[in-house]
């Protein structure tokens, strides 16, 4: 059955209004639409829900829900970004908008040294903060600098580090692209076969395993031309397959026509005969 879960619209960084994902959803068969915004944060920044929007979003879905509830599943939702010391606690905004699932994620890496500043900064917390996402490399490079002093391998181990805190305390309904370190990287500072980044890896992997989340298969990368395999990659998807984990495939839609671009990933998947797709959350 077709379903997207990661969808972001007009009230974050996204395009177009939500009735337009709906509508072209139903149009392609779709049995369920999940919206995922970008959770508000307490900086600045160009990507997130504002404050002030958040409850009209929240309403708007809603609203949707119950209008197309004979024809297509709507699942009100958010993706939230763990940031130590800023935004380390999940249940506020689940609580206040009545969110039906939360895909928790790491866009925003921070030093571990840091966090009790950040604690009491939180609005000038994007001067500490490696931005690893966008669509501009020099954003990585600057931010790897200014916040690590150039030292990738630590930087990369506080972006795993940060997303097992998350995951650990915070127990994500789906985790996001849980690899995404390695979009600008493009083997410029390590290889993805380097066993040092795979210990990371494999470490965050079990502990999914453990707490029990949902994997999505992130197609993004692909299709926007940043990377040239699925989040996570084809070799950790033979590895997680290996552990039982749940996946669930995410376009990560930035516009409409986004929900369709899926980039084989469920053929891969049937291929090596993933034992356990999630089409429909439960």
């Amino acid at each position: 059955m077709l379903s997207n879960y990661h969808t972001h619209s007009h009230y974050c960084d996204g395009k177009g209004e939500l009735r337009d994902y709906v509508q072209l959803a139903l149009a392609n068969g779709f049995a369920a639409l999940g919206f995922s915004g970008h959770a508000p944060l307490p900086f600045k920044n160009n990507f997130s829900i504002h404050d002030e929007d958040y409850l009209a979003y929240c309403n708007e879905v809603r609203a949707l829900k119950e209008e197309y509830s004979h024809r297509i599943d709507i699942r009100l939702g958010l993706e939230i970004d763990y940031v130590p010391g800023v935004n380390d606690n999940f249940q506020p905004l689940i609580q206040q908008g009545g969110l039906d699932y939360c895909i928790g994620g790491v866009h925003l890496v921070t030093d571990p040294n840091d966090t009790e500043w950040l604690h009491d900064h939180p609005a000038e917390a994007a001067e500490r903060i490696w931005f690893i996402d966008g669509p501009r490399q020099e954003t990585y490079d600057e931010g790897l600098q200014r916040v690590f002093h150039g030292d990738i391998r630590l930087g990369v181990t506080s972006f795993f580090h940060q997303s097992n805190a998350m995951i650990e305390s915070q127990h994500p309904t789906i985790v996001a692209h849980f690899n995404k370190i390695v979009m600008h990287n493009r083997d410029r500072y390590f290889l993805e076969t380097d066993k040092w980044y795979l210990d990371l890896v494999y470490e965050t992997i079990e502990l999914i395993r453990e707490v029990g989340c949902i994997v999505e298969v992130n197609t993004r990368g692909i299709y926007k031309k940043r990377h040239d395999d699925f989040y996570p990659s084809r070799q950790l998807l033979r590895h997680m397959a290996d552990k039982h984990i749940p996946v669930i495939i995410s376009t990560d839609a930035h516009c409409p026509d986004d929900l369709l671009k899926t980039e084989g990933a469920e053929e891969y998947l049937r291929a090596i005969r993933y034992p356990e797709i999630v089409s429909i959350l439960p």
